[in-house]
């Protein structure tokens, strides 16, 4: 019997370490931003598998802020304030944000006044990077612009991002 809990506990060990559900480079210092990872993810009530699920995002990318660390678990929330626990495997390290309020210019340069390159509507959803001085570099699958800090959720108001 000790022998099949050793077993049993080794071969948790195992999968936790390769599905990545405790990333190496994760901040442990919460709130912090993270994504999905997949296209099918559940939310659920509580910090493990036997909890009820009680949310299903088949939306890879989509922002979520980690509230709270439990073991390989993560008390998230989303861009609609809901908040649940999600497998700390289900998530990816990747910044997105997603464009609240109304559509929002992606323009050319960080600044105002900027030739515009593309609108961005409210619920798309695209990778930051180089966010600094209330501008963000925001790509939604290949069609890139900056984007003003205060329309997007993904990005805290003065947060430098690389």
């Amino acid at each position: 019997m000790a022998r099949w809990a050793l077993r049993l506990a080794l071969a948790g060990m195992l999968l936790a370490a390769a599905t990545g559900a405790t990333p190496a480079q994760e901040p442990r210092v919460v709130p912090y931003w993270a994504s999905i990872a997949s296209g099918d993810a559940l939310m659920r009530t509580g910090p493990g598998a036997n909890f009820p699920a009680v949310w299903r995002y088949r939306r890879a990318d989509l922002p979520v802020k980690v509230l709270q660390i439990h073991e390989t678990w993560r008390r998230v929330q989303d861009p609609d304030g809901v908040q649940g626990w999600m497998a700390a495997a289900l998530l990816s390290k990747r910044r997105t944000a997603i464009v609240i309020g109304e559509a929002r210019p992606m323009l050319a340069e960080p600044e105002s006044g900027a030739k515009v390159s593309w609108r961005a509507e409210p619920g798309v959803v695209g990778r930051l990077s180089d966010c600094k001085d209330g501008w963000c570099d925001f790509d939604v699958k290949g069609k890139k612009g900056f984007i003003r800090v205060e329309g997007l959720w993904g990005v805290e108001p003065n947060e430098a991002v690389d």
